[in-house]
C-alpha cells in the first residue's frame, strides 16, 4: 500500500473540494492516532481513502452494493449517500489491500457503530473535525476529541440525530446503536 498512489487515484477521481476534505481528515487522523497511541499509518490511510465512493451517483451506489453483495437496509435505500462508506470499505479492501480493521473504520465513518475500535473512532471523529469543517461547535468538538474521544463521538452522534429529526429524515440504525453503546458503557 502506498499513500502517494492512493492520493493520485483520489485526486483524479474526486472533486477538488472532496479531495481537500480527504487530506484534512487524513491529517486529523494522524494527530488523533499519535495522541491515542494508534497505528499512525493505518489512520492516515483510512483518513485519506474514507470518501473514495462519496461522489458516485446514487444509482451507481445501489448497483455497486448489489453487485458486490454489500447488505443494504431500508434507510440506505432511501438515502443512498450513506452507502458510500460501505462501498468505500469494499473498494479499499480490493484496490489497496486494507485490513479488516481498516475496512471497518471506513465502513462506519458516517453512521458510527456499536462497540467501535479505536481506529473506527478516530476516523469517525476526524471526518467531523477536520480543519475544513467550520460549523458553530467545530472548535469545541476539536478540543473535546483530544480530551475524551467517547464524549466527542457522543456529541457528534447527538448532532447527527438532532439534524435528522429537524430535517425529518430517517436515522440510521448504526447511529442509534453507537449512541446507546456509548451511553451504556460509560
Amino acid at each position: 500500500m502506498e499513500l502517494e498512489r492512493i492520493k493520485d487515484i483520489l485526486q483524479n477521481t474526486l472533486s477538488e473540494k472532496r479531495f481537500y476534505h480527504s487530506i484534512c481528515v487524513m491529517e486529523m487522523c494522524e494527530k488523533l492516532a499519535l495522541h491515542y497511541g494508534v497505528n499512525v499509518d493505518e489512520a492516515k490511510y483510512v483518513g485519506l481513502a474514507h470518501d473514495i465512493a462519496k461522489e458516485l451517483p446514487s444509482d451507481e451506489k445501489i448497483k455497486y452494493a448489489k453487485e458486490n453483495n454489500i447488505s443494504i437496509n431500508t434507510v440506505e435505500i432511501s438515502m443512498p449517500s450513506l452507502l458510500h462508506a460501505k462501498i468505500g470499505a469494499d473498494i479499499c479492501k480490493k484496490q489497496f489491500g486494507f485490513t479488516d480493521t481498516m475496512c471497518k473504520a471506513v465502513s462506519l465513518h458516517t453512521t458510527g457503530g456499536e462497540n467501535m475500535d479505536m481506529l473506527s473512532k478516530i476516523l469517525f471523529v476526524s471526518d467531523a473535525i477536520g480543519i475544513d469543517r467550520n460549523y458553530p461547535d467545530s472548535e469545541y468538538t476539536r478540543n473535546l476529541a483530544f480530551t475524551n474521544l467517547d464524549e466527542c463521538i457522543l456529541f457528534i452522534l447527538n448532532f447527527i440525530i438532532k439534524d435528522c429529526i429537524e430535517k425529518n429524515k430517517p436515522i440510521h440504525t448504526d447511529t442509534i446503536l453507537a449512541r446507546n453503546y456509548l451511553l451504556m458503557n460509560k
